[in-house]
Order: structure tokens, then sequence, then C-alpha cells
């Protein structure tokens, strides 16, 4: 399956070393906020459950936790909403991004300029989805056959191991049942969500190119409004 190339690798170091940025907890803050939309008990919200947990993991105090929840039934408060946008980088390199924004008039210009003065460009809408399908990815700390076939009796559509570390690849509608088995199972997780995950990956040896298209990644990373950035880059050392 396409996805398990470096950059599933930069991409899990990443969002490690993202625990350490003050952005962070805005930006799981409004993880949280839209999966609130759907209800405010985890019990029965997966979507809001899964993001708690991403929150407490980077050490997200219990209070602005629950100040995100409540912004979903705050009438006062700006409306949160997702929209996702589509660029290019070098190399035809397809690029996704999620955003949470409660202003397109801002969030628009500020990923489009992360892309332009970086060396990549804004694509219209449809032109670089297609290229992705949205699945389940988790992370599990485990390797060998016995774990493998542990995640695929779960339920998971794929599992590979990468360097100790299997990535479980799941259908969009299994990924919460998949991921309470595995850990029902025994195995620790890691990291678990969403992803858009290339349907061909795009090799890319050049070490100049690579670098262009992190730095275009750091850059769109870095805004405020951004919850997720996925490509189709397979970077290769």
């Amino acid at each position: 399956m396409a996805g398990h190339s470096k950059w599933a690798k930069i991409k899990r170091d990443k969002g490690a070393n993202d625990a350490k940025r003050g952005a962070v907890f805005t930006r799981i803050g409004n993880m949280i906020a839209l999966a609130a939309k759907s209800g405010t008990d985890p019990a029965m919200n997966p979507s809001l459950a899964l993001a708690i947990e991403k929150a407490k993991q980077a050490n997200m105090p219990n209070a602005n936790i629950d100040r995100a929840i409540a912004r979903a039934s705050d009438k006062n408060a700006a409306v949160l909403e997702e929209v996702t946008y589509e660029g290019y980088g070098p190399g035809g390199v397809g690029i996704i991004i999620e955003t949470a924004t409660d202003n397109r008039n801002r969030t628009f210009p500020e990923v489009k300029t992360a892309l332009t003065k970086n060396g990549g460009t804004i694509a219209d809408a449809g032109s670089v989805m297609f290229q992705f399908t949205r699945k389940g990815v988790i992370h599990v700390n485990a390797s060998g056959e016995d774990a493998l076939l542990t995640v695929l009796d779960a339920g998971a559509e794929d599992a590979i191991d990468d360097d100790g570390e299997l990535i479980v690849y799941t259908n969009m509608k299994d990924f919460d049942a998949v991921r309470r088995a595995v850990a029902d199972a025994g195995l620790e997780v890691l990291d678990a969500g969403l992803q858009y995950i290339a349907n061909n990956e795009v090799e890319i040896t050049d070490k100049e190119t690579s670098e262009k298209i992190m730095r275009i990644i750091d850059a769109i990373e870095g805004l405020d409004d951004v919850v997720g950035v996925h490509t189709n880059a397979d970077l290769q050392d």
C-alpha cells in the first residue's frame, strides 16, 4: 500500500516533535471543538474521544480540553468549520491541507502564501484529492508475524512492519473498532487518526527537491489553523 515511504516515518517523528510547540494546543483544541459538534460525550463520540486522547498525549491541561469541548455548544463562539485545500509541490507532488477555521478569508491566504513562498502552488478543488484515499492509520508499538496477525484479525485492511513499528491501515468506517480491538489485544497504540493516503506515490530522489518539499510542509504546519498535511511524496534517503 502507498503511504509507508520515508515520508510516513518523517510524519510520525514530526508528530512527536510537534508536542513541543506552543501552537499544538491551538491545533488540538480546534480538533476537539470540531469533533464535539457531533456530540460532547466522548463515550458516544469516537472522534472526540480520539481528539481528547491526542490532547492528553501532548500534555494539554484538562481546562483547555474542557474549554474546547464547550465551544461546540457556545452560541457566542466563532463558528469553526473544516476546510480542505489542495496544492502542488516541487516534483509534481500533491499536497492536501486540512484546516479548522473560523475565518476562511484569513486561512486561505495564509495557506496559499506558505505554498507559493516555498516553491509550491495552490490547486483547484478536486485536482489533487482524487490521488488519495481517506483511511484510518494506526501506529502500533510492535513487530513480527504474531502482531501482524493480531491487527489483521482485528479488521485491518493492511499493515506494514516499519523498523520495529506496525503501520496499520483501515477502512474509515472500521477505524475506531480496529483501534479499540488492537488496544484490547494488549498492543500499544502510539498514534491513530484519519489520513489521506496516496494511491500512488511520487518518488523523490533528488535531495534539493526533497528539502524544498519539507520546507513547504514545515511552513504549512506552522499555521495555527492547519490540523493535518498529507502528501504523495516518497522521500528517499
